[in-house]
Parts: C-alpha cells; sequence; structure tokens
C-alpha cells in the first residue's frame, strides 16, 4: 500500500508541478500583452522592471492556475493509471479506490491551505504592489525623459499631442518636433525646435523648448492659413492613463482583513438604533430604507469576502470530480484531460461571476452563490467517487 501512495503521489505532484507552470505562463502571457507590453514598446519599462512585474503577477495568477492544475493532473494521472490496467491490478489485491487515493485527498486539502493563503492574503498585496510598479513606470518617463528616436502620443483634454525626439541626454534635447492634433486627428500646429529641457512635477512632465517655431493653423473665412512664431515653449505633459483615486483601493486587491475592516466601518456607518419600540411609523420607515441602503452598500464586499474563502476550497471539490471522471474516462490522452479540465473550470468559474454580477441585488444572496460550485462539485464527486469504488 505505502509503495502505491508514494507511486500515485509522485505522480500526481510532477503533473501538478506541469500543469500549474504551463497555466501559469499562459495567465502571464496575457496580462503580460494587455499592461507591459505597452510599456515596452514606449520604453517606459526595463527589462528589470519587466521581471519585477512578472514577479509580482505569479501569485495572483496561482489563484486561477493552482486549482486548474490540481484537476487536471488528477484526470490526467487517473486516466493513464484506469487505462493502463494499472486500477484493475489494484482492486484485484483486494485494495479500495478511497483507500488508494487517501494521499491525494491529503494534497488537495494542503493545497487548499496554500490557496487560502494566497487568496486571502499574498496575492492582493502582491496585484497592489503590481499596480504601483506599473504606475512607476508610467511616470518614470520624468527621470528617463522623451526616449529618442520614438514617436510618443500624450493625451490632454481637448487634444492629442505627438512627440519626436532626435536626441536625448537624460536631460538635454535635440531636434524636437511636437504635432497637436484635435479629436478626429487633424492637425492644428506644429512646434520645431533645436533644443530644450524635461523637468518633472509628479507624475507629470514640464517640457521646455527654446528657440522654437510653431506653425498655427487657423480658419479665415474660406482659407486656411499658417502661422509662423518664435520663442520659449513650455507643455504640460501627461503620459499616464487615468488610474484609480490616490489612496482608493480597489475590493479585489483588498486582503481577507482589510475586506473584514471595510465592512465593520461601513456596517457602523449605516448601523440603526436598537430601541424601535419608541419610534414613530415615518422612523421606521427611515429605519429600514437604511438597511436596505446598508444591504446594497456592503454586499459588494461580501461578496469578495465569500468569494476568497469559497475559491480557497477548489482545489479539494476540483479532485473529488477529477478523479472518478478519469477513471470513468479511460484514456491517456493529454488532450482529452486537459479539455475536460477547461469544461469543469469554465462551469465552476460560471457560479463565481455569476455571484459577482447579482451583487447589486442583495436579496438574491449573491455572496451564497459563490459557495454554490464548492458544494456541487464535492456532492457530485462524493457520488461519483462511491460508485466508482463499488464498480458502478
Amino acid at each position: 500500500m505505502k509503495t502505491l501512495h508514494v507511486y500515485l503521489t509522485r505522480q500526481v505532484l510532477a503533473t501538478l508541478l506541469m500543469t500549474v507552470a504551463v497555466f501559469t505562463f499562459v495567465l502571464l502571457l496575457g496580462n503580460a500583452l494587455k499592461e507591459i507590453l505597452v510599456l515596452l514598446i514606449n520604453r517606459q519599462a526595463t527589462l528589470g522592471g519587466v521581471v519585477e512585474a512578472f514577479a509580482l503577477l505569479i501569485p495572483f495568477v496561482l489563484v486561477f492556475a493552482l486549482p486548474m492544475g490540481m484537476l487536471t493532473a488528477v484526470l490526467l494521472v487517473f486516466g493513464r493509471f484506469s487505462a493502463d490496467q494499472e486500477l484493475t491490478a489494484v482492486r484485484s489485491s483486494g485494495i479500495s479506490l478511497v483507500a488508494l487515493m487517501m494521499p491525494i485527498l491529503l494534497l488537495s486539502l494542503f493545497l487548499c491551505g496554500v490557496s487560502a493563503a494566497i487568496n486571502m492574503e499574498i496575492a492582493p498585496r502582491c496585484r497592489v504592489a503590481y499596480k504601483d510598479l506599473l504606475n512607476r513606470m508610467k511616470a518614470k518617463m520624468a527621470s528617463v525623459g522623451l526616449p529618442e528616436g520614438t514617436f510618443i502620443r500624450s493625451v490632454d483634454k481637448d487634444s492629442v499631442f505627438m512627440f519626436f525626439v532626435e536626441h536625448n541626454d537624460g536631460k538635454n534635447l535635440r531636434g524636437i518636433h511636437v504635432w497637436e492634433l484635435d479629436k478626429e486627428g487633424h492637425t492644428q500646429s506644429m512646434t520645431e525646435a533645436p533644443r530644450g529641457t524635461l523637468s518633472s512635477s509628479g507624475q507629470k512632465l514640464l517640457l521646455s523648448l527654446f528657440d522654437s517655431r510653431t506653425l498655427q493653423k487657423s480658419t479665415d473665412g474660406t482659407n486656411t492659413v499658417w502661422r509662423d512664431g518664435m520663442g520659449t515653449v513650455e507643455k504640460e505633459l501627461d503620459f499616464t492613463q487615468a488610474g484609480p483615486v490616490q489612496g482608493v483601493q480597489a475590493l479585489g486587491d483588498m486582503t481577507y482583513r482589510e475586506l473584514q475592516v471595510t465592512l465593520y466601518t461601513m456596517e457602523n456607518a449605516f448601523s440603526v438604533a436598537a430601541d424601535q419600540k419608541k419610534l414613530t411609523h415615518k422612523e421606521l420607515q427611515e429605519q429600514m430604507q437604511m438597511i436596505r441602503m446598508a444591504q446594497d452598500m456592503t454586499m459588494p464586499v461580501r461578496v469578495q469576502i465569500h468569494q476568497q474563502v469559497a475559491f480557497s476550497f477548489a482545489c479539494f471539490g476540483f479532485t473529488l470530480v477529477g478523479i472518478p471522471l478519469g477513471i470513468r474516462a479511460h484514456r491517456r490522452e493529454t488532450n482529452i484531460g486537459i479539455a475536460m479540465a477547461l469544461g469543469l473550470v469554465l462551469i465552476y468559474y460560471s457560479f463565481i461571476i455569476l455571484g459577482q454580477s447579482l451583487q447589486g441585488h442583495p436579496r438574491l444572496a449573491p455572496h451564497l452563490i459563490v459557495w454554490l460550485p464548492n458544494f456541487i462539485f464535492q456532492a457530485v464527486g462524493a457520488v461519483m467517487l462511491w460508485r466508482a469504488n463499488k464498480g458502478i
């Protein structure tokens, strides 16, 4: 028995490491193409910054990669175990399936603890640090300056500016070209300067152009006139995109403890009087309205709290379903196992998405909906495991 336990555990662990690595790489690549690649193209990110960004993203993507990897691992291992008739040999020796898979269930419970630590503490902190790093990369233009030989775009309230610098030594600029466009993309002015400087003010930059030459477009009846001007020009630039207000943190970026503090603060803000016997009918109506308002305001926080906890048990539910499903599939092909895993993951996450979409409807208890996939997968997995153990 011990030999079988060691054999299965080693097989599952080896496959788990491989599948988690693959899913982590795919999810990291998706985030990189969406956020980091833009900074690389604009030369706002260094190699060290990119490596740090990927390192901070790993805990965030592990939230999803770890359950998916565990499900795929048990599907592949037990599918091969069944297809190679090894399960038949084990059963002929009088060993039950439940006794055989006990180390794998214990491994899944251990991974639930790891997932809880990642979901509730590590991933939110790394996500906040990752966003701060992106903001620093965007603002780093102030110290690096406009990269030479590259077209840079800056969006103002009513205009769009395009910049091109021929030479940049980090402080002094040479051969500066600035185009001002309207919202339709039509050129409104062109400015050229042989030299200039760039200084920072927070996340904004102050571009000073010396001995500049400006061609300004103006409409005079039916004729279009370009006016030539000389002198010193200063422009305030902002290369960062609009982001969250400083000090305001998204619910998805909060740790479990921070969410509890937020919920406690909000509940106190909407607290009602304890003695309702002395209240008038109008005051009771106002208090009921206050209670409904409190439910509407606090429900997104409750959903996030329950989601962090419920999602930590995904590995156990996936393991209970994956083992008998892999045995029943009786296939050793990798593509079959991955396809089944993706289908089950899609079903599981659909409940999470449903709970999030209903967080504006507290009467539907969306904070409990996020627990449904765990209950369903564990119940279905227990029944399937019982049937597989009985050979049904």
